[in-house]
């Protein structure tokens, strides 16, 4: 298996950078210097029985030996629409910073300024945008972009009468406060 081709040279590695000799970390693991040595030269076959007490040691994951596997870069992740905005994703679910083209309708009904943990981060495509950022009220045309700490009240919604087509950048909690909370709860911009 291609995954398995590197581990050695990943265990070898960890186990130099925490100043650990060979002696050291078969001890720390309760297995034989030779099979350590074998696993770390590819000359012994890695096991879950091998590895788990070394990672263990070693304060990394299995998974952490593992050669990264070439994936599709592409997100494919679908849009959903609600209450008055399309939400495209643009990163992956599992990524810290999360990022979406979201669309805002004109029409879509006003809600309630909010506050959360982290930082925002707009950029308008197209379109005019209304930002209420405190007692602040500005409004961005294409091209144009905001950051601003989100435990400042805020809200965003189109301005005029055309959609404004946005990137939107936040962390986890911005996207959960900003996605997924029910509209009926949901103090959202």
């Amino acid at each position: 298996m291609e995954e398995l081709a590197e581990v050695g040279v990943r265990l070898r590695a960890a186990r130099r950078e925490r100043g650990l000799t060979l002696v050291d970390l078969a001890g720390l693991a309760g297995i034989s210097v030779s099979t350590l040595s074998r696993l770390e030269s590819g000359k012994r076959q890695a096991s879950l029985e091998l590895l788990l007490p070394l990672t263990r040691e070693l304060g990394i994951r299995v998974d952490d030996l593992l050669a990264p596997r070439d994936r599709d870069p592409r997100v494919r992740r679908g849009a959903v629409s609600r209450g008055g905005m399309t939400v495209a994703p643009l990163t992956r679910e599992a990524s810290a910073v999360r990022a979406f083209k979201i669309t805002y309708s004109p029409d879509a009904p006003v809600r309630a300024a909010q506050v959360h943990e982290g930082s925002e981060w707009v950029y308008v495509l197209s379109g005019r945008l209304t930002l209420e950022l405190g007692e602040q009220v500005l409004e961005l045309g294409q091209g144009e972009a905001a950051e601003f700490d989100t435990m400042t009240p805020h809200r965003i919604r189109a301005a005029g009468a055309k959609p404004a087509e946005v990137i939107s950048i936040f962390n986890t909690v911005g996207e959960r406060l900003h996605l997924h909370t029910p509209l009926e709860n949901h103090p959202a911009n």
